[in-house]
């Protein structure tokens, strides 16, 4: 008897949801996505429809909740569609693809807000440099380094994953991701355990270095600064990235490490799971909106003429 699975279904054990606690689910996580949709693409639209915001940080900005719309939307749809047909199955493929666009959101969100944080470092630490430096081509090899290394290192996850037999198909998790899948897997996983944490590594000590580091740089070159009104400009703007950071990298790092300690409850695994996808694509254009003047000015602007007219 073949020891590999081979069905196409998954069971999603994950959802031991009471019956009376269906619909409150289901009405939170339907508010919450709809909130995180309008949200996000109202940040979006603000940005495309306004020539004026069409700068360097914003055109970096941008990704942000584009990416945010991914993550968010890979685990709600899903979500949204167990709480309404209870069903406790998962195609396989569909399990795949909700993982892939969930890690594609969570590395994104690193290289994302190091661009970002690169930006700043030369709008306030060499000012004089950064229209020479800031070109429309540097900001398009930015950005498409973004998506490319991206897609590169979590296509590399997924391959490595996708090439192992299959012979689990009970997911623990609310959703599915690549540790939820290797459980699945009935063949030595050191590979896919070295390059995942290489991955963790590389975010956490390149990418988190790299912003810190920048950010650093801008705090002292704000104290240095003998104008009041570019120091509290610049002072406002890093707060504003380094607080969305914080909130990522405290979600996200608290989630990672769940996975690698067995005594934690599987509760509290799964709240900071869901949280890591539902609060910072919630309050990232949040902050950015209310933070951020002439991103603010211009999604009144929006709201009142293109949206909501009178």
């Amino acid at each position: 008897m073949d020891m590999y699975n081979t069905s196409s279904v998954l069971q999603l054990k994950g959802f031991n949801i009471s019956s009376e606690n269906v619909f409150p689910a289901f009405l939170f996580a339907t508010l919450s996505y709809m909130i995180i949709v309008f949200c996000n693409l109202i940040l979006i639209l603000t940005i495309v429809l306004n020539k004026s915001l069409h700068q360097p940080m914003h055109l970096i900005l941008l990704n942000l909740p584009i990416n945010d719309l991914l993550g968010s939307s890979a685990l709600s749809l899903q979500l949204i569609k167990e709480l309404l047909t209870n069903s406790g199955m998962i195609q396989h493929s569909a399990c795949v693809a909700q993982a892939f666009f969930i890690h594609i959101y969570g590395a994104g969100a690193v290289i994302i807000l190091t661009a970002m944080a690169y930006d700043r470092y030369i709008a306030i630490c060499c000012p004089l440099q950064y229209n020479t430096v800031m070109t429309c081509a540097h900001i398009m090899r930015i950005i498409s380094g973004i998506w490319i290394s991206n897609l590169a290192l979590i296509g590399v996850l997924f391959f490595l994953l996708l090439r192992l037999p299959r012979c689990g198909s009970e997911i623990t998790h609310l959703y599915c991701d690549n540790p939820s899948l290797l459980t699945l897997v009935c063949a030595d996983t050191t590979i896919n355990n070295i390059y995942g944490l290489c991955i963790v590594a590389a975010s956490q000590l390149v990418g988190n270095g790299m912003i810190l580091y920048t950010y650093l740089c801008i705090l002292v070159a704000c104290f240095r600064s003998k104008h009041s009104d570019t120091k509290a400009k610049a002072l406002q703007t890093c707060a504003t990235h380094l607080t969305v950071f914080l909130l990522l990298e405290c979600l996200g790092l608290f989630t990672i490490i769940s996975y690698r300690l067995k005594n934690i409850s599987p509760h509290l695994r799964r709240f900071m799971g869901l949280s890591t996808l539902i609060f910072p694509p919630t309050l990232n254009p949040i902050i950015y909106g209310l933070k951020t003047k002439e991103i603010r000015e211009k999604i009144v602007h929006v709201l009142r003429n293109k949206i909501l007219p009178t």
